[in-house]
């Protein structure tokens, strides 16, 4: 795992991490935003199919939260 869920998990604070990219777009859902050990391409892809930002773009995003 990069810079996502496991990471946050790891400090608690996934939840609000979540809350803070729902706010930013309104159309991710829970489903968007469920990560499965092992699949980090396959769920940046899925973000970048909603967001329209590169996998890079939504990892510095995802660090500045």
């Amino acid at each position: 795992m990069d810079t996502h869920e496991g990471e946050y998990r790891a400090r608690g604070n996934w939840n609000e991490v979540k809350g803070k990219m729902k706010m930013a777009y309104g159309d991710l859902t829970d489903d968007d935003l469920t990560y499965e050990e092992g699949q980090e391409d396959k769920w940046l892809g899925k973000l970048q199919q909603k967001i329209g930002k590169t996998s890079s773009e939504i990892k510095d995003w995802l660090r500045s939260l």
